[in-house]
């Protein structure tokens, strides 16, 4: 009879940035050693609300799992209350995002109840990891304030009960699967470079990436009559922003990408972009906006955030006026640019973020030597 394996991964939203890091650390174990449950990455709230049940009917009962790892969407004293044979595992809960400062559109549509899934979650797990101190310190700063709503009754010590359980552990990014503008330039005896800028906004379109922000920028530069191109790429779960509505006519042939890009095409536009722009209005850590700064995209993104953790000060902005002012003098003036972008890339350093760096702590977390 061959032997269970010995770590259990249970991934209730299997997509994006958390399929990714299950991908990427799976590489890296032989395929005997783990099993993986997930959902598919839909239906985000009721992953959040029902998961944890389907999951418990789901996972075999007769195991020899030593390690369970998970992301916060799952909500793991509620697995671990109707399955009490997984308690002995140690359990590592992932935080992609945080519930306690997700924004919502209007304080009324906020349900308490994700919140609190992740605050039971923490309580739960043997090990908490952040992709960012920001995404860390946002969420334990809130866990009072947020156990405070409760009406007839406080809710005392919670926070320091988890802040000993956390961690920060930047999200693993396969840099070297990327192809890196600088390097292949390097070897081309010409600059062949056009003198338009190429803009890249590469994000999810939903309201907390703040696309309203984006169509005003570049309407803003149209009228100021600067030249420039621009892609604007990245999933859509669902309609069309209100913000891209006839965004098309009005960008005309300076839009030269619209919509979710295949891998490989994604990866050619970012050699050839210049800039890569967050408008967010949340953010714990832009896998996006890294990968285009690897591929040789200059990054602008607000000086809020996850982003003064990553980025100098001088790729920040505090108004949208100030990036039109940043945007509008860089279109202006290409070769400046280019020459301000070298200098930023010999000093920002990617290693931080890279996944041959981070995976072996990660294994280290789960006890498994590479």
């Amino acid at each position: 009879m061959s032997a269970k394996p010995p770590i259990l991964i249970i991934e209730p939203f299997f997509g994006g940035s958390h399929k990714q890091l299950i991908d990427t650390l799976v590489e890296c174990l032989n395929l005997a050693d783990y099993e993986i449950f997930s959902l598919p990455a839909k239906k985000w709230h009721w992953r959040a609300r029902t998961s944890a049940l389907y999951f418990s009917q789901l996972i075999p009962p007769e195991h020899e799992y030593k390690v369970l790892i998970t992301s916060s969407v799952l909500n793991l004293a509620e697995l671990i209350g109707v399955r009490p044979d997984l308690v002995t595992c140690r359990k590592i809960v992932y935080f992609h995002e945080n519930q306690l400062v997700y924004p919502v559109r209007e304080v009324k549509e906020r349900d308490c109840q994700y919140g609190l899934n992740e605050i039971l979650t923490c309580l739960a797990a043997d090990i908490v990891l952040f992709n960012s101190n920001f995404n860390r310190m946002s969420f334990l700063d809130n866990v009072q304030p947020f156990l405070s709503i409760q009406p007839d009754f406080k809710l005392k010590h919670i926070r320091e009960r988890i802040e000993k359980k956390c961690e920060v552990l930047y999200f693993p990014i396969k840099f070297h699967a990327f192809p890196n503008k600088r390097h292949i330039m390097d070897t081309t005896e010409v600059n062949t470079e056009p003198d338009c800028l190429h803009l890249i906004w590469p994000h999810r379109w939903e309201h907390d990436k703040n696309p309203k922000l984006l169509v005003e920028v570049l309407m803003e530069l149209i009228k100021r009559q600067v030249d420039f191109r621009v892609t604007i790429c990245g999933e859509s779960y669902q309609a069309i922003p209100e913000a891209f509505e006839g965004i098309q006519e009005k960008l005309g042939a300076k839009l030269i990408n619209f919509g979710q890009l295949t891998r490989e095409k994604y990866i050619k536009t970012l050699l050839t972009g210049d800039i890569v722009i967050s408008t967010a209005g949340h953010e714990f850590y832009g896998v996006a906006m890294l990968e285009a700064t690897y591929c040789g995209c200059y990054p602008i993104a607000p000086n809020k955030l996850v982003y003064p953790e990553i980025y100098p000060k001088e790729n920040l902005y505090n108004t949208s006026n100030s990036l039109i002012k940043m945007l509008y003098n860089w279109c202006r003036n290409p070769q400046i640019f280019r020459r301000h972008r070298d200098k930023f890339f010999d000093y920002f350093t990617f290693e931080r973020y890279s996944a041959q760096h981070l995976v072996p702590k990660y294994l280290e977390k789960m006890r498994i030597s590479v």
